[in-house]
This record gives C-alpha cells, sequence and structure tokens, in this order.
C-alpha cells in the first residue's frame, strides 16, 4: 500500500510519491478575467463552457476526443477498479487523498492533482456533490447488439425502453449491480447516456455493469426469446401478477423490461415480450416511481432465480 503524504501536492505530470511538499497556490491576477477564462477547465478548448464535460454523448462508441468529468467517492473509487476506464486526470482535495490511496495504483498516482475544493466547484458545478474528488476520464466503450451472444449463459438480464431520466437511470443500474443483474440492455436513442449526473446517481455501478446498446430493443429482445429467456415486461396494468407468473414459469432465464417514465413500454416492445405482469401492490397506490418498481421487480426475480438454482 503507498503512503501518501498528507500535505502532497502534485502538479501536472508529477507523482504524489515524489511530489515535493508545497501548497497549491493559485496564479496572481493580472486583470479581470472573463467568463469564460474563469470555467475553463485545465486542457479545456476555449469553444467550451463549464458544463461541456457533463453533457451526454450520442449513441457512438466513447473515444478518446470525449472528455467526462465524474465525481463522488463511491463513482470515483469505482472508475479507478474498472481497467476499462480510461483515466486522464486525478483531482482531489488534501482531506479527500488519504480516502483514495487505497484505489490509486502507481499508474493512477501520476495523474493526481492536489486542488483546492473550489476549484473542484469550478470543474463540476457548485451543485455537485463531489466530496473532494473528481477525475476526468473518456466515457466508456458500450456493447451493441453484435455482443448478445454473450449473454446466453446469463440468468437475469435488464433492459430499459427509452428510460431518459438521468436520475432515474442512475439509480436503476445500481440497484442492478446489487441484484446481480448479468447485463443492461438500453436503446442507443431517446435514453439516458453516461453523463456526471448519471454516474452519480449510480454511486459506481456505471463501472461494475455490462452496458448494451441497442438500436432495435424488440429486434434484440426477440433473440433473446430464442436463446431461452423469458422476457417480462413490468406493467402496472399488466393482466399478470409478476410473482405468479415467475411461478408458473419453468424459465431458468429472465430478461426484465422497463418502459419510459411516462409512456411506460413502447407497443412493439409489449408485443415482444413473452408476459406482461405488474407488481401485486396492496396499498391505494398501484404504481411506483420507474427506478423503485425496477428495485422491487429486480428483488423478486432474483429471488425466484435463485431458488430455481438451489
Amino acid at each position: 500500500m503507498m503512503n501518501f503524504l498528507p500535505k502532497s501536492v502534485v502538479s501536472s505530470g508529477q507523482s504524489v510519491i515524489d511530489a515535493p511538499m508545497r501548497k497549491s497556490r493559485t496564479p496572481p491576477r493580472h486583470g479581470r478575467k472573463t467568463h469564460q477564462e474563469a470555467n475553463k477547465r485545465p486542457g479545456q478548448a476555449s469553444r467550451g463552457d463549464a458544463r461541456a464535460a457533463l453533457r451526454s454523448r450520442s449513441g457512438r462508441k466513447g473515444g478518446d476526443d470525449s472528455e467526462l468529468f465524474l465525481y463522488g467517492m463511491h463513482t470515483v473509487r469505482s472508475a479507478l477498479a474498472n481497467p476499462n476506464r480510461k483515466i486522464r486526470k486525478i483531482y482531489l482535495t488534501e482531506n479527500a487523498l488519504p480516502r483514495l490511496q487505497d484505489s490509486l495504483s502507481a499508474e493512477h498516482a501520476v495523474l493526481v492533482e492536489i486542488r483546492q475544493a473550489k476549484a473542484l466547484d469550478q470543474l463540476v458545478g457548485g451543485e455537485a456533490v463531489h466530496q473532494g474528488a473528481v477525475i476526468a476520464c473518456a466515457p466508456l466503450d458500450t456493447l451493441d447488439a453484435s455482443e448478445l451472444f454473450h449473454l446466453a449463459d446469463c440468468k437475469l438480464v435488464l433492459a430499459l425502453d427509452q428510460l431518459t431520466d438521468p436520475h432515474n437511470a442512475g439509480a436503476i443500474l445500481r440497484s442492478a449491480s446489487a441484484l446481480g443483474v448479468d447485463a443492461v440492455l438500453t436503446t442507443s436513442r431517446n435514453s439516458a447516456h453516461e453523463t456526471a449526473v448519471l454516474a452519480k446517481s449510480a454511486s459506481g455501478a456505471l463501472d461494475t455493469i455490462r452496458l448494451i446498446h441497442l438500436r432495435n430493443l424488440s429486434k434484440g429482445l426477440d433473440e433473446l426469446n430464442q436463446m431461452g429467456f423469458m422476457t417480462i415486461g413490468l406493467d402496472s396494468e399488466g393482466p399478470l401478477i409478476l410473482e405468479t407468473t415467475l411461478a408458473e414459469s419453468a424459465a431458468e432465464k429472465v430478461v426484465l423490461v422497463l418502459g419510459s417514465e411516462g409512456r411506460g413500454l413502447r407497443e412493439k416492445t409489449r408485443e415482444t415480450c413473452t408476459a406482461l405482469a405488474r407488481l401485486d401492490m396492496p396499498g391505494p397506490i398501484k404504481s411506483l416511481n420507474v427506478s423503485n418498481a425496477a428495485t422491487l421487480s429486480l428483488y423478486v426475480v432474483a429471488n425466484h432465480l435463485r431458488s430455481k438454482s438451489r
């Protein structure tokens, strides 16, 4: 384990281990900065504004020309542990450094810069709860429909049909990771893609779960049907009860399909699912927020699959 000096300061290109013990200082001001200069990040082109790194990329696979700023202890720790995450710079406060030193490899150490909390606010926005930890990185490369054959031996897959809210998507990814989901399918268009907000809501799950983007979700579900999966569309007005549907089925592999926040499952998606089921809610309110419904239904399905494997 590396022993980091609590007062160590790292400038660009210096290792945490080799850096001299000196305080980082803000360069003296020799004139008023423009609004763009005040918000400019290290290495950021002048055309970008303070929110550029938080914007979603399109359905294209990630590349070195894209940059994303992720923040928060769980998110940063998970990203550091992901060998597929291309990290370009790590910004930490002195207080945050000891909390992350066990996660920093020698390769990561040379990327660390010690900053004041206010400087991190400028990177990710004053309302972001960064906890003294921010990384600049490339978006993850996502898998596509050609990778579906890798799911043949999986037991539990989650599909999201045009779910757009990054907070909901992040919360669902967190639940999916906690409940042992093997992969999450999303639509390439009209869905929440990787952003700092989604990553923070996922609390590290973005770097622990397999994410597959599909141009045609119904076609992908049909392919999984042919691979022996039972595809269950969750619908608050579905004709069947989820627990009963699972109990009466001999299927040992399940794809749980959730719709968007507003209209739910699209018609084509509904037609492709082998069953439409609902959670049997005993109270007067029969529907839940999609992230809550995802957590509860995933628990029900995961518990059923565990009992089948015993």
